[in-house]
């Protein structure tokens, strides 16, 4: 039989893909026992001079699958129906199935015990083998796959039978302050991450809400032009289709943005081979039966999603939750300072001899607020935050059920940015009412909580401003510092305390670049 076939590499071990042929699925009841079958199959071939390339019977001789050129598939397919016809009425014989989508990688050379590195890397980018045979030496192992897989798979068993650094393929969505310093970043640190850890990674595309680029190679550090000059209108189907184009494997979509309506691409990504970490709080925070949909896709087709930086930055602490949370210990209570502008707000407001107005200027002036402070002040960031981590808990609050103390007064609420800085001047004696209402030796924290019974399906989730006393744990915050105390039965009164920069693009970015690198 003449195949079309293409060694990829040499070496002693060889990969080779072969095109133009068909898999012909003979499956029926149990043959085990019954003499005759595959001499009746191969019999009803030969007569029509058809060859096959290799076949693999099921332990438990209920299939057999032949591979043949696929010139030959339509006459092999009429040739076993002919000679099964009795078996096929009685449904014996289930089916006779012939599929010209599959291809062959023959991976010559590699010992079978050693290729199953090859088989879960294939399996973690979602290419499931159809068959797989391999030879008594044990030194020739051969897979058949769906045709559009084949080269992609062969990118992959390559990079594990040859030990090359595993290459990283990553699509960057937004590219403000959190995205541009994570591209640069990761560009920053490519090659050193590929001396030292042999991964290589590869940014292939970069969108901002409206236009991407793309580079199978990868970005240069002129990016940021070449976005701006040669940027192409796309939607998510352009990505996926020029990943599956260029046969790329090893995929993580990266979302930097804050858009409500991206989020909506997750489960389409997922099914099309992409991992995901995210800073964009929004997909977690969406109803429980969204939550839900992500983490069904995710387990069916085997993909990971992290997002460590939607809650505290940098810091360590879904992580912490997380795995405290899957080792059986029970979580009674977190409290925290979820807002690094909020922290820095009231850690200086409550000691220093100045007005709110003024403090909340030297915030904005620093860049810690959004530039309508009245995004922080209402409560719903930090809001969003500690529903995610009661969610990490298995609990199915939706956002509504958050309590929140809203930080800006009525009169205040409706109008626009401009006429809210102008008369800023309102919250002062607000808030100076609070301060002086404090019991001797206090502070004012705007905090998170969540308690009740963290064993049912739904807990207390509040935001809310509180006084402290100064010498407490929280009441020493400093800075813009965010601080999590988290409340177990193992740890008793005392609990486990997570603290540090829990805003700003740096540590944003950094850990959403700590996320990409667990996954690869």
């Amino acid at each position: 039989m003449k195949l079309n076939e293409k060694n990829l590499y040499s070496n002693s071990k060889k990969i080779n893909i072969i095109n133009n042929v068909a898999l012909i699925d003979f499956f029926g009841h149990d043959f085990l026992g019954k003499v005759g079958i595959d001499f009746r199959i191969f019999k009803a071939l030969a007569k029509k001079k058809i060859s096959v390339s290799f076949v693999v019977q099921g332990s438990f001789e209920k299939g057999i699958g032949l591979v043949v050129s696929a010139d030959d598939a339509d006459k092999a397919g009429s040739a076993l129906c002919k000679e099964f016809r009795e078996e096929l009425n009685k449904n014996e014989v289930y089916q006779i199935v012939v599929d010209k989508e599959i291809a062959v990688v023959s991976v010559t050379g590699e010992n079978w015990k050693t290729f199953y590195n090859s088989l879960n890397a294939l399996i973690k980018n979602n290419i499931i083998p159809i068959l797989i045979n391999n030879t008594t030496s044990g030194n020739n192992v051969t897979l058949v796959l769906k045709k559009n897989e084949a080269i992609r798979a062969s990118k992959v068993i390559h990079s594990e039978i040859f030990k090359e650094n595993k290459k990283i393929n990553i699509a960057v969505f937004g590219h403000g302050q959190i995205g541009t310093t994570l591209i640069n970043q990761i560009l920053d640190s490519k090659e050193n991450i590929e001396s030292k850890k042999h991964i290589k990674l590869n940014i292939f595309a970069v969108a901002n809400s409206k236009k991407i680029i793309f580079n199978q190679n990868g970005i240069e550090k002129n990016w940021n032009e070449e976005l701006k000059s040669n940027g192409l209108h796309y939607s998510i189907n352009d990505v996926i289709d020029f990943s599956k184009k260029n046969h790329l494997e090893n995929l993580i979509a990266v979302d930097n943005t804050a858009d409500k309506d991206f989020v909506k691409n997750y489960v389409e990504l997922i099914k099309n081979n992409f991992n995901l970490v995210s800073s964009n709080k929004v997909a977690n925070t969406l109803s429980y039966g969204f939550f839900q949909e992500i983490r069904q896709a995710l387990k069916t087709h085997k993909k990971r999603y992290l997002y460590e930086t939607n809650v505290g930055a940098g810091l360590p602490l879904i992580d912490t939750i997380g795995l405290l949370h899957l080792s059986g210990e029970n979580i009674t209570r977190i409290r925290g300072v979820f807002s690094g502008s909020l922290s820095y707000i009231f850690n200086n407001y409550s000691i220093k001899n100045q007005l709110f107005s003024e403090v909340l200027e030297e915030a904005m002036n620093l860049g810690l607020t959004e530039p309508d402070p009245r995004e922080d002040l209402c409560g719903n960031d930090v809001a969003r935050k500690l529903l995610i981590l009661a969610r990490e808990l298995d609990l199915q609050n939706e956002i509504t059920e958050v309590a929140v103390q809203n930080l800006i007064p009525n009169e205040l609420r409706e109008l626009s940015t401009a006429e809210f800085l102008e008369n800023i001047d309102i919250l002062n004696s607000y808030y100076q009412k609070i301060k002086e209402n404090q019991e001797a030796g206090s502070v004012l924290r705007y905090i998170g909580e969540l308690s009740g019974d963290l064993q049912q399906n739904k807990g207390c989730l509040e935001v809310k401003l509180i006084s402290v006393p100064a010498n407490s744990v929280l009441g020493q915050l400093k800075g813009s510092d965010s601080i999590f105390e988290i409340y177990t039965e193992s740890y008793g009164l005392q609990p486990l305390v997570i603290q540090g920069a829990g805003a700003g693009a740096k540590v944003t970015a950094r850990g959403v670049f700590g996320d990409i690198l667990r996954l690869t």
